[in-house]
């Protein structure tokens, strides 16, 4: 028997070695060990099963077939173009930088390509250029751009260290068991364990953290130590570094902590407190966007390895949640909402929503609606998940996205406030408000408590300001934020909310403004002709409490809703008050008897107020100040409540920069002078249209005549508007105190009663 056993063995070992030398290649020798590896991989994204699940379906579908051939022409040019992995010195937008960038890109898409078509030639382009990062890697010091507060190898911050090695982890996965195990100790050893070391142990104040660059920092390690089978490092970037030495109360040089006293660190902490029960990231969606793949893609990588995790059960199942509620936060063409530091004109056709579309539709309920997102992306993940959904689509699955009015409510708990998006969908066009009631928002959060934007049919008409940089323009900064993101955009001034004693809400104090939020006390969407949205703010000033209540209301007869907004301040003391509108495009016509200056001037010295040119001021004349203007093609108008010892100030940004680094952007600020208590209303209406060709302008004048504020007792803040058609209508909104109590109010002769927080009703004429 112990021969036998000895003669089987044998025969296994032979046999062994015949498969490995017919699985020999042009570029290597194939070894036993080899073998093992080629079972194993790859493992990330793709799977043996899901490459032959993609392999049995080319051809056959579209919108996969039509992806591989994009993703194949993009590395054909990379490799048309040679190895270059250049000495790293340029921030972000320089050679360098982007050099290094496409090199990840290519190389992601090249490991999958090998694995889907079989060409060698992608395995081998992905191995030479590894080799070539390899031999360079351990000498390389330091970045030689010294702005960030943890400065990465290949470039100049530790984040865009930490994107290379998710993408490149990808690649090597893709390749791992088709390289020969010298070259795979190599790449090991000389490359991926030192660069995870370099992005954890070396460097804790980037690591061990709750922000997204952790976020791209624990997914990093944790990819490389999958493909490496290396659990210290997924442990590590699972759970974060135990004893990383930092100073909890340490600042970084974006002005956010590091950590928290007693803060959990690594990935599952990042998955538990940036994000609220509804998905929502308390960055804001730019940077939930740019968050999203690497959360996603080492969930999935997790669910192929790890699955006793359940990861995508995890914290509620807040990864599906969250891609829900991104796309929620887009305009009517797919661009997100630009609160907090946000760049304009970012959607979510951007390849990190193109994962993630992928993701959530293969790992969750296989919403219908995704694919229409899909489809509209035009592109698809090359593994199960894209496979999935391109298979979706071309099986007529896809049903419409369609948006509607919501509450994402900010918080680990979903007790820091939210954001409300009130929606307006009529024929021919939409209409949708933002309102920010959320928390600070980390190091990229603004000091813009209780601010709102207004968009129609896809464009701003009442405009958040987004972030002061030009992404990856060298010549602006290097491609990184200006200074005037923190003298401009990050201030209260820039928002559509009001500011005290031209002082920004926490004086700009991040650490202050992060102990706080506003208290959303109403939002009511049941009826889509009234829909409310109220929030409290009482910390932004010592002893000032503001509460600000946003209605949008469809009237009879009236296509387009109006947005009504009646802001209440209490203090005690005497303040002055500036409460701006963003407005975009030309003025056209207002009641105000304007002066001009001689020469411009900026407004103030501090706080945002160094950037505005002040360009003309107006004292009203009657209780009703009305300003319309004209943009894309469509007549706006404010009407605003005022009083006798108002002033409206016409102001345009741009003032204190010298390096045009701030868009000419107007605005119209309220100002009250000496107030302690007071009411601030405005109703904006879309109205009319104005022809270039046929130039003719229809419905050019505003549908409001006229806001009255009526008597009312405390915790009561009574309106009357009137249209010019002679048509009424009451607005009462109840302060939160009493919002469950049944009201019955005498007002003007006339008795209102109801129950809830607020009142609106058209009276008899």
């Amino acid at each position: 028997m112990t021969h036998f056993k000895h003669l089987k063995k044998a025969i296994q070992l032979i046999a062994i070695v015949m498969v490995a030398l017919s699985c020999k290649n042009q570029d290597q020798t194939t070894t036993p060990s080899d073998l093992e590896s080629n079972a194993d991989h790859p493992k990330l994204m793709l799977t043996s099963k899901s490459v032959d699940d993609i392999k049995s379906a080319l051809g056959s579908v579209p919108l996969f077939d039509k992806s591989l051939e994009r993703a194949k022409q993009e590395v054909d040019a990379a490799m048309a173009e040679g190895i270059q992995v250049p000495i790293p010195k340029d921030m972000a937008g320089g050679y360098t930088h982007t050099q290094h960038k496409k090199n990840y890109a290519a190389l992601q898409k090249a490991g999958a390509l090998f694995q889907i078509t079989g060409d060698t030639k992608y395995a081998a382009f992905t191995r030479d250029v590894l080799l070539a990062y390899a031999k360079m890697y351990k000498s390389l010091p330091r970045h030689p751009q010294e702005r960030s507060y943890a400065r990465g190898k290949i470039f100049w911050q530790c984040l865009n260290d930490a994107n290379w090695l998710v993408y490149m982890s990808q690649a090597y996965d893709g390749i791992r068991g088709w390289i020969t195990e010298e070259e795979r100790q190599t790449l090991d050893n000389e490359l991926f364990r030192p660069f995870a070391d370099f992005l954890s142990i070396e460097t804790p104040q980037f690591f061990n953290r709750v922000h997204n660059h952790s976020t791209w920092g624990t997914v990093a390690v944790g990819m490389i130590g999958l493909v490496m089978n290396d659990d210290e490092l997924v442990d590590r970037a699972l759970f974060g570094i135990k004893d990383d030495g930092i100073d909890s109360a340490a600042l970084d040089n974006d002005g956010g902590t590091i950590k928290k006293e007693g803060q959990k660190s690594g990935f599952l902490a990042n998955l538990d407190e940036p994000f609220s029960p509804d998905g929502y990231y308390t960055e804001g969606p730019y940077y939930q966007r740019y968050a999203m793949y690497p959360f996603l893609a080492f969930a999935q990588a997790l669910e192929t390895k790890k699955p006793e995790l359940k990861i995508f059960e995890y914290n509620g199942g807040v990864l599906i949640k969250a891609v829900d509620a991104l796309l929620n936060l887009t305009d009517a063409d797919g661009e997100f909402f630009p609160l907090n530091d946000g760049q304009k004109g970012m959607s979510y056709q951007t390849a990190s929503l193109v994962s993630a579309v992928d993701i959530a539709y293969y790992y969750g309920n296989q919403d219908p609606r995704l694919l229409s997102v899909a489809l509209q992306q035009d592109n698809v993940q090359l593994d199960a998940t894209g496979l999935a959904v391109a298979q979706g689509i071309h099986q007529g699955k896809a049903q419409p996205f369609i948006k509607e009015s919501m509450l994402l409510r900010d918080g680990a708990k979903g007790d820091e406030g939210g954001v409300a998006i009130l929606r307006a969908n009529y024929e021919g066009g939409t209409m949708a408000l933002v309102m920010k009631n959320a928390a600070h928002g980390l190091s990229h959060g603004h000091f813009d408590k209780l601010s709102y934007s207004l968009y129609e049919d896809g464009e701003e008409v009442l405009q958040d300001y987004g972030l002061a940089r030009f992404v990856n323009v060298e010549q602006k900064n290097g491609g990184g934020y200006l200074k005037e993101n923190t003298s401009w955009a990050k201030q209260t001034i820039a928002h559509n909310t009001i500011v005290q004693d031209e002082t920004s809400h926490y004086k700009g104090i991040f650490k202050e403004s992060s102990k706080h939020h506003p208290e959303v006390t109403t939002f009511e969407t049941s009826d889509p002709n009234i829909q409310v949205v109220s929030a409290v703010e009482a910390n932004a000033y010592p002893g000032t409490e503001f509460t600000r209540t946003m209605m949008m209301v469809t009237l009879d007869h009236h296509k387009k809703p109006l947005l009504i907004d009646i802001l209440n301040v209490t203090s005690d003391s005497n303040h002055k008050y500036d409460l701006p509108l963003y407005y975009k495009g030309q003025v056209v016509a207002t009641n105000l008897d304007l002066n001009t200056p001689p020469q411009l001037s900026p407004l103030g010295t501090k706080a945002g107020y160094q950037h505005i040119w002040k360009e003309a001021t107006g004292i009203p004349s009657t209780e009703n100040t009305q300003f319309t203007w004209l943009d894309n093609k469509k007549f706006y108008s404010a009407t605003v409540l005022t009083e006798g010892k108002d002033q409206f100030i016409l102001g345009r940004v741009g003032a204190s920069d010298p390096e045009f680094n701030l868009r000419r952007d107007p605005m119209l600020i309220h100002r009250r002078n000496n107030m302690k208590n007071g009411l601030f209303v405005q109703v904006i209406e879309s109205h009319g249209t104005y022809n270039p060709v046929t130039e003719k302008a229809e419905n050019a004048y505003a549908a409001i005549q006229n806001i009255k504020s009526l008597a009312s007792p405390q915790g009561y803040t009574a309106l009357e508007l009137t249209l010019q058609n002679k048509d009424r209508y009451a607005v009462i909104v109840v302060d939160s105190a009493f919002a469950k109590a049944q009201h019955k109010l005498e007002l003007s002769n006339s008795t209102y009663t109801w129950k809830g927080t607020y009142y609106f009703k058209q009276l008899k004429n």
